[in-house]
């Protein structure tokens, strides 16, 4: 053991039936260093982080921490030795306090009764200490994501975290929420912590590490030094491949003749005269800022939300989906911005999952056609490039992208005309990304309509013909392709009103 090391993992490989998702993983982290762990989804990062906690048992391999040596760790083991692991899904209880949920499993005691004016206390020199402002007594879901991070950040430290694994920590956080958790994890360095940071946001990876290991398809690929490297070398070491274009190019298949889709104010979920005409072969991007309305206004669409007033025109004919059911039956999809809660079925095969909307197509007398659940499945998987390894895999343990591309094997498979995409690449990677904006790409050229909705800037300009910003449920301007401009979309998404706009398509 090197002492220069606070861990190392060595040769960690793990395999399931049919997949080895480690192939002899090894690396190493020093007291007080931040070490950034990137690659594809689907690179192993999230079983290797696992095999730490002791929520994945290596097949092989070694785990020595301060000189002790482990074939595999148990959440115990792992509390024990000064391992803290922060998932993007957090253990915080909402219906408990800040103090409550800092002290869950080992509550402070006097005599036989929790002594909760202890923890509170506590809580608030653990708080003081990362410099957050958080009253121990509030309760956890009376918080934001932020400080709800914070929380489990906390909790961490106080249990004596030596290292700390973040896993996509600034995924569901605000721009201020995602300054304030860089400021903790800093600060959390300067004390000695080592923290292994896991983001698929490569100018967060550049900000923060020291260094960065980097991970494909289940294997080591090479260790940088953040200061000496760029970004071009790490998308390269993460896919294999030299990226040369961040978005594919695309021929123009726009049909101005022919509106696929056309709100007339149309009002309802928070969003108010909402009007634009969105033409076949046409890719519009929804832009504003977290609560503009985009994801509310793809609900009244897809009739997951009511609509109040106002027209929704749908190949020339009035509609007015009360349910997704109705929606899809005439051609409109959505993929959600949480395809793991609204997306996909998770505990359900690739084959199940690509079939849904249609079983009743492929159905007679409520007998399934299994030839041809087979064959459709089997259609769009090839045509998707899905990896996995059989039509039988349970879509939860696919990657992120792959997952992603499953959903949209299902709206294929129900010939959907006009597809939703609500933020379409959130949680994916670089090389993943690449892989969905060409499958965007293909659906136009091959007579699809998109709505899409982004906040990342650079999506929306890189992938739409035409960009509508909204804030505060009303649209407060549109932007053609040459007008494009990121100080032109965020003064629109900060508009505090509507404002009227000259629209070639509704005719003002």
């Amino acid at each position: 053991m090197n002492n220069e090391y606070v861990m190392q993992l060595q040769n960690i490989r793990k395999e399931y039936p049919g997949v080895v998702a480690l192939k002899n993983v090894s690396l190493e982290i020093k007291k007080g260093e931040i070490l950034a762990l990137i690659g594809e989804n689907g690179a192993g990062k999230s079983t290797l982080i696992k095999t730490c906690s002791g929520a994945v048992i290596p097949t092989s391999g070694k785990i020595m921490i301060n000189g002790k040596e482990f074939s595999s760790m148990t959440p115990q083991l792992a509390s024990e030795n000064g391992i803290a692991i922060i998932y993007q899904e957090f253990n915080n209880v909402g219906g408990l306090s800040a103090a409550e949920n800092l002290f869950l499993g080992h509550p402070i005691k006097k005599g036989f009764l929790i002594d909760k004016v202890a923890m509170e206390k506590e809580a608030e020199k653990a708080f003081k200490q990362l410099n957050i402002n958080i009253d121990p007594k509030v309760l956890v879901k009376d918080l934001t994501v932020g400080y709800q991070q914070m929380i489990e950040i906390a909790k961490a430290i106080q249990q004596d975290a030596q290292v700390l694994v973040m896993d996509e920590p600034s995924a569901p956080l605000t721009t201020a929420e995602v300054e304030s958790m860089f400021k903790v994890v800093e600060l959390l360095r300067a004390k000695g912590v080592s923290i292994i940071y896991i983001s698929h946001r490569l100018d967060e990876i550049f900000r923060l590490s020291d260094r960065i290991v980097v991970l494909r398809d289940g294997e080591y690929i090479k260790t940088l030094t953040t200061k000496d490297t760029h970004v071009e070398e790490l998308i390269q070491l993460m896919v294999g491949r030299e990226l040369n274009e961040t978005y594919p190019p695309r021929n123009s298949c726009i049909d101005k003749n022919k509106v696929v889709l056309e709100l007339n104010k149309v009002c309802g979920n928070g969003d108010r005269d909402i009007s634009f005409k969105l033409h076949k072969g046409e890719i519009l991007g929804l832009g504003g800022l977290v609560g503009a309305g985009r994801t509310e206004l793809a609900q009244i669409i897809f009739g997951a939300a009511k609509k109040e007033s106002g027209q929704i025109i749908f190949n020339n004919k009035e509609i007015d989906p009360k349910t997704p059911r109705e929606a899809i039956d005439i051609g409109i999809a959505l993929v959600p911005e949480d395809r793991k809660r609204h997306g996909a079925l998770l505990q359900t095969s690739v084959k199940n999952n690509i079939n849904m909307p249609i079983y009743k197509r492929i159905s007679r007398l409520s007998v399934i056609d299994s030839k041809k659940e087979y064959e459709i499945a089997k259609k769009y998987k090839e045509e998707l490039v899905i990896k996995t390894p059989n039509l039988n895999q349970i879509v939860k343990n696919l990657s992120g992208g792959n997952q992603q591309k499953v959903i949209l094997g299902k709206w294929l498979a129900a010939n959907s005309e006009l597809i939703i995409f609500d933020e379409p690449t959130r949680g994916i990677d670089v090389g993943a990304k690449y892989e969905i904006y060409k499958l965007i790409n293909h659906l136009v050229e091959n007579g699809k309509t998109i709505l899409l909705i982004s906040s990342e800037m650079e999506e929306l300009m890189g992938m739409s013909d035409r960009i509508i910003v909204l804030a505060e449920g009303n649209i407060t301007g549109e932007l053609r392709r040459e007008e494009f401009d990121q100080t032109s979309i965020m003064r629109l998404a900060s508009a505090m009103k509507e404002v009227k706009i000259k629209n070639e398509n509704t005719g003002s």
